[in-house]
């Protein structure tokens, strides 16, 4: 059972036993909540000695001229007098006639906020003479909507004489009306001399209530990072709640007491060619206006934003910003320090590149930097030394080569240069490779000879070309000159169909040499290169061996028999120890002397089929031609 009814009936039996000198009496609840559209029941208590047949229920007119029926009970039958009600209006009745307690209960459906007054209800005893009547208030509630906040989208300046309207709140669809509360982050505000809200209340053709805040403040800078909501306090059946709405921020007008000035980037050393940002800061809102300077001069600036793209080391000075306030005409400013750092060209000392053999150089690499360098030499792309001194003795071939001098800033390694030279030493002209001839072209039966010679200066080449039938010369058809480091390759054609002598000389101011070839390929196999000394130091170009192209056949007709000797000499030592041969002395004397004389022959013959390998193999039979 409801406690409320519990409650009720208790009461009853106290108002049985302390005044009996009741006929009839009712109880009922001081109060009943019910949400909106919700269902409501709403209980009536009565003692009586016997079950009440006529009962009326109620409700007081808002205008207090008294009250309007419901509806009434009449011996089990009832009728609903109010129209408002018809469908929406049930009751339950029940009489305990050992306590001589009845309840009634009645309920309405889809309470509407009309509903909400005071109900009573009327109890007569079944002679009329006596009665009686209980009384409750019916409450319906409706919650709210979410609170909607919408902050001002105007900048509040703090110097501003009157209080601002800051922020408005607005709650919908809300019965009864509720109280709405203004944060200034977790502080709730009142009206005073620097707040002040004011609250708007609409009630809707429904009935319901729609309430406005509006927040107004007298706004300091710290209002700047302030979070400001409202809250909405309502009731509910039982209950009393609560909702927030979201956090607003405004913004805050104050003027500039202080400039900060920055570079970006702000801690990287800065090298000639960098892209720099200068700008500057200050502590009010909104940013004034700044102008620059740079020792004292103006420098003209886009978007309030000091911009040096690909800076020089004349960019380096104090650069300051500069603010006038013309309210207070009080001038704010601060300044910077700029540094560009740079590394000029690479300056390498004597400037001679050409030395004698045996000569001595020392070079000297210097570049001027605005910071402590370190130098690095290399020769051919190899770290040979440090430091920008580099000593060169003893100059030889050894010595030439290409040498680069390497310039970096130490604390600042993005920042370098650096130069190459090459280094020549004077030399006699060297043939480094024999005369190449390539394979003849069969349609114009012309051969290419290649020669290379290198010295400094570099040398000159001629060729010498002579059948060595007709001892006639011979014209070379074309001739070509590449030039590769210190070195010169010739490469000539040659229209022959006999052999002949070819002939390449090399030749700078300090000397000659030569080396030549017989070109024999259009009738046998071999040629052959022959060499001449110089008229200075001169180089030998040794004669080209060559295999006699039949060893390989030889080697394994000689392989073959011995393996044959040998199998056949198993053989026969294999008959002569069955038996199957003459055993007498003179027959086994001459068989092993006839085995002997074979075995010498065949070992000499061995040995000189061994003697003819060898001699091929080490390339030491002459030819047929020689």
């Amino acid at each position: 059972m409801d406690p409320r009814y519990v409650a009720l009936l208790v009461a009853g039996l106290h108002l049985l036993t302390c005044k009996t000198w009741a006929l009839v009496k009712v109880s009922m609840e001081d109060r009943v909540e019910v949400f909106l559209n919700n269902q409501a029941s709403i209980p009536c208590v009565y003692s009586m000695n016997e079950k009440a047949m006529i009962i009326t229920w109620s409700k007081k007119l808002p205008s207090r001229e008294g009250s309007k029926v419901l509806f009434m009970i009449e011996s089990e039958r009832w009728e609903i007098d109010d129209k408002d009600y018809t469908g929406r209006i049930s009751y339950t009745h029940s009489y305990n006639s050992t306590q001589s307690l009845g309840s009634i209960v009645l309920t309405i459906d889809k309470v509407q906020l009309s509903d909400e007054s005071e109900i009573i209800c009327k109890v007569k005893d079944n002679t009329l003479a006596e009665e009686d009547e209980g009384h409750t208030q019916l409450q319906v509630f409706n919650p709210p909507s979410i609170p909607a906040i919408l902050g001002t989208d105007k900048g509040i300046s703090v110097d501003e004489d009157k209080l601002s309207m800051v922020a408005d709140c607005k709650v919908d669809n809300v019965y009864p009306r509720p109280n709405i509360t203004w944060y200034r982050g977790t502080f709730p505000l009142q009206s005073s001399r620097d707040v002040k809200i004011m609250d708007r209340v609409t009630k809707n053709p429904s009935g319901l209530f729609t309430v406005y805040s509006d927040l107004h403040l007298k706004v300091v800078r710290e209002d700047e990072h302030a979070e400001f909501y409202c809250e909405v306090n309502y009731f509910t059946p039982g209950e009393k709640r609560m909702m927030e709405s979201n956090k607003i921020n405004i913004t805050v007008f104050y003027p500039t007491t202080e400039v900060t000035m920055w570079a970006n980037p702000a801690e990287k050393l800065l090298k000639e060619g960098d892209t720099l940002e200068i700008g500057c800061t200050g502590n009010g809102n909104p940013q004034p206006i700044f102008t620059f300077y740079k020792n004292e001069n103006e420098v003209s600036t886009e978007n309030e934003l000091l911009v040096l793209k690909e800076v020089k080391r004349s960019d380096s000075g104090t650069y300051v910003c500069q603010i006038l306030d013309f309210e207070t005409y009080r001038q704010f400013e601060d300044s910077i320090d700029i540094m560009i750092h740079y590394l000029d060209e690479i300056v390498v000392t004597p400037e001679k590149r050409v030395l004698d053999q045996g000569e001595d150089l020392t070079l000297t690499c210097n570049a001027l930097a605005s910071l402590s360098t370190q130098t690095e030499w290399y020769k051919d792309g190899v770290h040979v030394s440090e430091g920008h001194v580099l000593k060169l003795h003893n100059a030889s071939s050894i010595t030439e080569g290409t040498y680069l001098c390497k310039v970096t800033v130490i604390s600042l390694p993005e920042l370098q240069k650096q130069t190459s030279l090459h280094i020549n030493v004077r030399a006699n002209p060297k043939i480094i490779e024999e005369i190449v001839v390539s394979p003849r072209n069969k349609g114009d039966h012309s051969v290419n000879l290649t020669c290379f010679a290198q010295g400094y200066p570099k040398p000159n080449i001629t060729w010498n070309l002579n059948d060595l039938k007709t001892g006639e010369p011979l014209t070379e058809s074309s001739v070509e000159y590449h030039e590769k480091g210190v070195g010169v390759l010739s490469i000539i054609s040659v229209k022959a169909d006999s052999e002949f002598t070819a002939n390449c000389t090399a030749f700078n101011e300090l000397g000659i040499t030569s080396a030549s070839r017989d070109v024999t390929t259009f009738d046998r196999g071999p040629t052959t290169t022959t060499a001449t000394h110089t008229k200075a130091t001169g180089i030998t170009v040794p004669p080209k061996k060559h295999q006699q192209g039949g060893s390989g056949v030889v080697i394994a007709v000689v392989i073959i028999c011995l393996l044959l000797l040998a199998i056949l000499g198993s053989f026969l030592y294999f008959l002569y120890k069955k038996g199957r041969l003459p055993c007498g002395r003179s027959g086994k004397q001459d068989f092993t002397k006839d085995n002997a004389n074979k075995d010498e022959t065949g070992m000499k013959s061995g040995k000189s089929e061994e003697a003819v390998l060898l001699q091929g193999v080490n390339g030491d039979k002459k030819s047929p031609t020689e």
